[in-house]
């Protein structure tokens, strides 16, 4: 699968080294993230050091981290990668792999030389599963395809102006309900709704994920804490909407906003419980989200969502607010 006996690799295996996530320089990474970026999706807004520096020391409520990081010719750290491992039940046969190296450095036997680390890492701490996420297109399908792994999910990045959205019709969209009402609240989940949150959140385990494996996640108020602390460390901001009814959450959408102030906010997780769907609920939790993003987050230009390319309920309800598409990523996949 990733031959050991090639001597380009066995000196790039020689170079390379396991950093740990806390001592990897945030700065050095952001420089080969952001050049790597550029080159496979121009024009895309680039992570900014303080974003880097964030996902290096909170990669996210039950799991860590294992970096690698190589020189190039000129001595300079060229090529990063890192693998998040899962550590939550029903999700701990899983690894996540991120790795980026700088276009003047590609087909040095760089990459490959860190993914056989990264492989070997997740082997050893009995992972089953790694899978990456690769922007359409590139040469980093290819890259991974050699390697062997294989395409299990399309994803589709979508993006809205927010300039083009008028407020008078979030406020026709965002209309009283019989029987429903609205609750927002940024960071941790308010203790009156934590339970109610937990049981909502499970709702996302009937998304679509094609042949991704992995795995169900197991919801509870202090896993929603740990996880709203993770964005919190990172310097971000967690902003959460909720259909509430009869003492239950129905449906609810969570924004992130980058350091606060980023122009591009992120959406996060979205999803209605499935005894409540077919009531456009999860068009009236996103409207108030876009209201909410209006007011209190001018500095707040657009709104990236990603949903998979089979979940057709949720990219109706996103192109109906007027998102449009911008890119795909292909998720693959090596079965260890």
């Amino acid at each position: 699968m990733i031959n050991p006996g090639n001597a380009n690799t066995l000196w790039v295996m020689s170079m390379l080294a396991e950093v740990p996530a806390s001592g990897a320089g945030p700065e050095v990474w952001h420089a080969v993230i952001a050049e790597s970026l550029a080159h496979d999706l121009p024009g895309l807004p680039a992570p900014t050091v303080g974003q880097i520096r964030g996902r290096l020391a909170h990669p996210g409520a039950d799991s860590r981290l294992r970096c690698w990081q190589a020189p190039g010719t000129d001595g300079e750290v060229a090529a990063v990668a890192g693998v998040r491992l899962f550590t939550s039940p029903g999700q701990d046969h899983l690894a996540e792999l991120a790795l980026h190296v700088r276009p003047a450095d590609r087909d040095r036997g760089l990459g490959g030389g860190l993914l056989r680390a990264a492989v070997e890492a997740c082997r050893a701490e009995g992972r089953r599963t790694l899978f990456c996420g690769v922007p359409a297109g590139t040469a980093g399908e290819a890259f991974f395809l050699r390697h062997g792994f294989r395409q299990v999910l399309t994803v589709r990045h979508l993006v809205l102006e927010l300039d083009g959205v008028h407020r008078a019709w979030l406020e026709e969209l965002v209309g009283e309900r019989e029987g429903y009402a609205l609750a927002r609240w940024r960071g941790t989940v308010p203790d009156r709704y934590a339970e109610a949150f937990a049981r909502a959140k499970c709702a996302m385990n009937d998304m679509p994920v094609g042949e991704l494996d992995l795995g169900p996640v197991g919801w509870s108020a202090e896993r929603l804490r740990a996880m709203a602390s993770v964005v919190a460390d990172r310097g971000d901001v967690l902003l959460t909407v909720a259909a509430l009814t009869g003492g239950e959450i129905a449906g609810f959408t969570e924004v992130v906003v980058p350091e606060g102030t980023a122009a591009r906010a992120l959406q996060y997780d979205t999803a209605v419980v499935p005894a409540y769907r077919g009531h456009g609920l999860g068009m009236w939790v996103k409207a108030e989200m876009l209201r909410w993003l209006h007011d209190a987050y001018p500095g707040v230009s657009e709104v990236e969502a990603d949903n998979a390319a089979d979940n057709g309920p949720m990219l109706a309800v996103n192109e109906q607010l007027g998102l449009r598409w911008e890119r795909d990523t292909h998720e693959y996949q090596l079965e260890l």
